[in-house]
C-alpha cells in the first residue's frame, strides 16, 4: 500500500498551494442560499470541481490513501480490504482480462486503476479533468511499475475528445454525481465503447428513505453537495433513466451498501474506528485534531491560507454523510451494469 503524506506535506505543488484560499472562497460561492444555486453549479459544474479537486486532493489522499471512494463492508474486513474488493468486483462483472482496453471515467489519481489493472491484467485509460491529480496519477503510476499499462487524459467526460467506439468497456467509481446531466454524461460514455460493450459503475443516490418535504432530509442532501462538489445527488429511478436516456440497456442495479454487516456499514470510517493510525484520520475525533492543527499551522503560515476552510467543508461533508448513512436516505455505492445498445 502507497505511503501517504503528513499533513504538513499538502499541497507541495507551489501553483496550487499559491491559490488555496482563493480556490476555497471561489467553490463556496456555487453553495450559496439563494435557489439558483443548484443551477450555477450545473452551468459551471468544471470550475467548480476543478476549484474542489485543488483544495481537497491532498487531505483526500492524508485520509484515503489513493482510492477516494467507499465500500460494502464484511464484518472482520479492513475498510482497504473493502474498497480493493469494491474493484475487484467491479472488474469481475465488466469480465475485464488481458488484452481489454477500458476507461476509466473520473479516475481521480489512479487508486483503483491501478488496483483493477494489476488484478484483471487489462489496459485501463483514464480520463480526469484536474491538472493536479493527473499530475499524481502519472507519478504513482510510473511508480508503481504500471506506466506501460495504466494512464490518465485530460478531458471533460460530458464531452469527450475521442473517437466513436475506442473502449472495449467503462466504468465509474463515485464520480458520474459530479456530471450536471447524467443522460448527457452516460451518451458519451455509449458513444465511445464498441457496441455491446458494457459499462459499470457505483454511483451516489438518494434512497427510497428519502423524504424530499423532510427538512432535515434536504439539509443533509444539501450539506452532502456542498462538502462533496455535487451538482445535485440523483435518485435511484433518476439514475436508471439517465443511463436508458444514454443509449444504455440497464442490465442490473443494486445498492451494495444493503450487502454489508451491520457492525460495519459503509460510513463507519467516518464515524471511527481502531484499526490503525489512518482510520483516526477519518474518524471525527481525528478529523478535529487535525483541523485544529492545521489552523495552528495556517496562523504559523506553513500551512497555506485557506488550509482550515477546507478542513470545516470536509468535516461538514463528513458529518453529513454519517447522518445520511444512519438515516438510510443515501447510498455512495448504487452498483450498475449495463450494455451499450448496437
Amino acid at each position: 500500500m502507497a505511503e501517504q503524506q503528513p499533513v504538513t506535506d499538502f499541497y507541495t505543488d507551489k501553483r496550487t498551494r499559491d491559490r488555496v484560499d482563493q480556490r476555497i472562497r471561489e467553490y463556496l460561492g456555487f453553495f450559496d442560499k439563494s435557489g439558483a444555486a443548484a443551477e450555477s453549479r450545473k452551468a459551471k459544474y468544471a470550475t467548480m470541481i476543478n476549484d474542489f479537486y485543488d483544495v481537497v486532493t491532498d487531505f483526500y489522499e492524508f485520509g484515503w490513501n489513493q482510492s477516494f471512494h467507499f465500500a460494502a463492508r464484511f464484518k472482520g474486513e479492513s475498510f482497504e480490504a473493502s474498497l480493493a474488493r469494491a474493484e475487484y468486483f467491479l472488474a469481475s462483472r465488466l469480465g475485464l482480462r488481458p488484452g481489454v482496453t477500458v476507461l476509466d471515467v473520473g479516475c481521480g489519481i489512479g487508486g483503483p486503476m491501478r488496483n483493477i489493472a494489476r488484478f484483471s491484467g487489462s489496459t485501463v485509460v483514464g480520463v480526469n479533468n484536474n491538472d493536479y491529480q493527473l499530475a499524481k496519477l502519472e507519478r504513482y503510476n510510473e511508480a508503481a511499475g504500471l506506466g506501460g499499462q495504466c494512464s490518465g487524459f485530460k478531458g471533460d467526460f460530458m464531452a469527450l475528445k475521442v473517437e466513436d467506439e475506442t473502449y472495449d468497456a467503462a466504468y465509474t467509481i463515485e464520480a458520474s454525481c459530479h456530471a450536471p446531466d447524467k443522460a448527457v454524461a452516460f451518451r458519451e460514455v455509449a458513444r465511445v465503447l464498441k457496441p455491446g460493450a458494457l459499462f459499470a459503475g457505483y454511483e451516489w443516490c438518494m434512497t427510497d428513505l428519502f423524504e424530499p418535504e423532510n427538512s432535515t432530509h434536504r439539509q443533509i442532501k444539501t450539506d452532502i453537495e456542498t462538502g462533496n462538489s455535487l451538482p445535485d445527488i440523483a435518485t435511484v429511478p433518476e439514475l436508471t433513466r439517465a443511463l436508458q436516456l444514454g443509449g444504455f440497456e440497464v442490465l442490473d442495479v443494486e445498492d451494495r451498501v444493503k450487502s454489508s454487516d451491520p457492525e460495519t456499514p459503509w460510513h463507519l470510517p467516518l464515524k471511527g474506528e481502531r484499526f490503525s493510525a489512518t482510520a483516526l484520520r477519518r474518524s471525527a475525533v481525528g478529523r478535529a485534531v487535525t483541523n485544529r492543527g492545521l489552523a495552528a499551522l495556517e496562523t504559523l503560515r506553513i500551512a497555506p491560507k485557506g488550509s482550515t476552510a477546507v478542513s470545516n467543508m470536509l468535516n461538514l461533508a463528513a458529518d453529513s454523510l454519517v447522518k445520511a448513512g444512519d438515516l438510510g436516505i443515501f447510498t455512495p455505492n448504487l452498483f450498475f451494469l449495463a450494455r451499450r445498445s448496437a
